[in-house]
């Protein structure tokens, strides 16, 4: 019994898959010629492993206070998070006007697209280039880092906030304007109090990104706070101990900002 050729459908050519796949490709060939041209004379791996294990071992089992004291750990671990609160203040406001216009149910598609690729492009560079560029113009500084950190919050949150707004359904936006309501009745009425809990996630999410960065930028532009003592202490200590010491306070805070994040925003579900 003949049976019938089953038709094969070819896929069309996609240049995004290719780019991606010649992407990875790449980057297999690179890794694996500068493994084969790396001069490895004098390096002995299981040495440089087993003298890391006891660095770490020693950071965290045996960690002290030597260059400052419990209280100015507390004050620094103060400095940085207010650094980060700070730049996460500021974007979130600015984020949240520019949000709304970048949301295409609430604006007209070439301002959101103007804002969006806006957004994308200052999201494509890293926070700390932002931070280096600023700090050209203001020096290096707490002043660079919170302009540096606010403008990369600023495209993050942009992007989060737009989408939350997306997600509101369009009768429900369609019924108001019926109804003769303005765009800003539409925006306080309907669209904040829908999406004030996924603002809130986003928000405190950027919160712990700020952070962390803050933590960094502390050291790499002289911003102060627990990252300048954690540069310090591992670059001009060279105290090991004292490292472990402030990588708990950083690993607690982490814990605690967690905590109190998950807390509201149960609060905030059960009363909505």
């Amino acid at each position: 019994m003949n049976h019938p050729y089953l038709p094969i459908a070819a896929k069309p050519f996609n240049k995004a898959a290719f780019v991606i796949k010649a992407t990875l490709v790449s980057l297999v060939i690179i890794s694996i010629f500068g493994f084969l041209t790396f001069d490895y004379r004098g390096v002995n791996a299981m040495e440089g492993m087993a003298a890391f294990l006891r660095n770490f071992k020693t950071m965290l089992t045996e960690p002290h206070f030597k260059h400052f004291t419990f209280g100015e750990a507390l004050y620094q671990m103060t400095v940085t998070v207010g650094l980060a609160f700070l730049t996460t203040l500021f974007g979130g406001i600015i984020a949240l006007l520019l949000g709304l216009f970048a949301a295409q149910n609430l604006s007209n598609a070439k301002v959101s697209n103007i804002i969006k690729s806006f957004a994308a492009f200052v999201r494509a560079v890293p926070t700390v280039l932002w931070v280096l560029i600023f700090a050209v113009s203001a020096g290096l500084g707490s002043v660079a880092a919170v302009v540096g950190m606010t403008f990369h919050s600023v495209s993050y949150l942009i992007k989060a906030y737009s989408e939350s707004f997306e997600e509101l359904d369009k009768g429900v936006i369609e019924a108001l304007r019926g109804s003769g309501a303005n765009w800003w009745q539409i925006v306080f009425q309907a669209v904040l109090p829908t999406s004030l809990s996924s603002i809130l996630s986003w928000t405190f999410f950027r919160f712990e990104i700020n952070f962390g960065i803050a933590v960094a930028m502390g050291a790499a532009a002289g911003a102060g706070g627990i990252g300048f003592e954690m540069f310090m202490a591992s670059s001009f200590y060279i105290d090991i101990r004292e490292i472990g010491t402030i990588t708990y306070f950083v690993l607690a805070f982490a814990i605690l900002l967690e905590i109190f994040a998950s807390r509201l925003k149960a609060r905030i579900r059960a009363r909505s």
